[in-house]
């Protein structure tokens, strides 16, 4: 399982999913994460909303294994509905 998220700078919620993601891959639960800052890639709101297939008002948005998962929160949960973390 692979995990990738989409945040910016500056973003708190982005910070945690980026520390959930590391949590994840220190016990094994997922093969790896990536983090791509969205500002530095030049990658817009619009872009993401195109890959997404719906609007996109917030980051991070977060992807397992290439499905889109949703935010931070989204995120938290779809770790506490697989027990990815004992």
């Amino acid at each position: 399982m692979f995990v990738v998220i989409f945040g910016r700078p500056g973003c708190p919620f982005c910070v945690r999913a980026q520390q959930l993601a590391e949590q994840l891959e220190s016990s094994s639960a997922i093969e790896g994460h990536r983090y791509v800052d969205i500002w530095a890639e030049g990658i817009s709101k619009a872009d993401l909303e195109k890959t997404i297939g719906k609007p996109v008002s917030t980051v991070p948005q977060v992807f397992v294994d290439q499905q889109h998962v949703g935010g931070f929160t989204e995120f938290d949960q779809y770790v506490r509905d697989n027990a990815l973390l004992a």
